[in-house]
């Protein structure tokens, strides 16, 4: 049954995919807008097939970038979490700063932090944490909240360490909402890693997208926004692969 309805959604996808594909090219082309204004989707898809070995390139760079700040944000929101639950107090004054920092705009931030650490990678990889860490650790704080008091009085009274039932109890109820969190990051990482190159790289999508710009190839943008999307619905079902796998429980067979 499930099984039926998620066919059933992709092929309404598909389908509407390809009404807006169909519909773009017919308008764009009765109103005869100009390429470097608004290409057509064949313009588009053949500015992917021919600059496929340049944009493959320049992907490998910015999928790095990005899955490793990626990860590192997992690391950095489940270490943060695990060490301030304990500690009301902590956690009060600690939030405040975490949703200051979300308030700062990229952009203003972004070009500090590569004065600081040059163009390299690792700006980048920074850029990506900073984007990435909050949404995994506003989730997984308020996963670690949600556990049902009742079973953590019933494991206290049989007299398990508080070590026990962080791991076997308060960790696994609160993972539902952490992977909430990872899912929402995993399609901000591609971004946080784009605009880094954007403003400043030596390759990358986002540099790649800035030359595109500049040479008014508006074809060759819109290829590489193609594939930002792919890498980032690409990551987005990597980890929605790995939720199965760490809860089983979690799947409802109808």
């Amino acid at each position: 049954m499930k099984k039926s309805v998620n066919t059933e959604r992709n092929n309404l996808f598909l389908i509407s995919l390809l009404v807006l594909v169909v519909g773009c090219e017919v308008i764009i082309r009765i109103l005869d807008i100009p390429g470097y204004i608004l290409p057509t989707p064949t313009r588009v898809m053949k500015a992917l097939y021919n600059q496929k070995e340049i944009l493959f390139k320049h992907s490998l760079v910015t999928l790095f970038e990005a899955l490793t700040g990626f990860i590192l944000s997992i690391i950095f929101a489940l270490i943060i979490g695990g060490i301030v639950y304990p500690f009301e107090k902590v956690k009060k004054m600690l939030y405040p700063y975490l949703l200051i920092s979300q308030t700062i705009p990229l952009i203003a931030i972004a070009p500090v932090i590569l004065i600081w650490f040059g163009f390299g990678v690792l700006p980048k990889i920074l850029i990506v944490i900073l984007i990435c860490t909050f949404p995994m650790l506003l989730s997984f704080l308020g996963g670690l909240e949600e556990v049902d008091r009742d079973i953590l009085d019933l494991f206290q009274v049989m007299g398990a360490s508080k070590k026990y039932i962080f791991f076997k109890v308060i960790l696994p109820s609160s993972l539902p909402s952490f992977f909430s969190g990872v899912k929402i990051s995993a399609t901000y990482s591609i971004m946080g890693a784009v605009i880094g190159e954007w403003l400043g790289a030596k390759s990358g999508l986002g540099i790649y997208m800035t030359r595109a710009i500049s040479s008014f190839k508006t074809d060759y943008l819109f290829a590489a926004i193609i594939v930002v999307v792919v890498l980032s619905l690409g990551i987005f079902k990597g980890i929605e692969y790995i939720e199965k796998i760490v809860m089983p429980w979690k799947q409802v067979k109808k």
